[in-house]
């Protein structure tokens, strides 16, 4: 896996961890996404695992 592809993917991981953590201080409301927080944050973390 090249470089730039560990790099985008830890950007994604961060950018979703980001969103989730704003939903749950409630800085930002998707209510669509409201039931999901929890995978979401195990998708991040595989990226991360991935990305290593």
């Amino acid at each position: 896996m090249s470089s730039s592809t560990k790099s985008t993917l830890k950007l994604i991981a961060i950018v979703i961890v980001l969103l989730m953590v704003a939903m749950q201080l409630n800085f930002i409301i998707i209510p669509f996404l409201a039931a999901y927080k929890f995978w979401l944050m195990v998708v991040a973390a595989v990226l991360l695992l991935l990305a290593s």
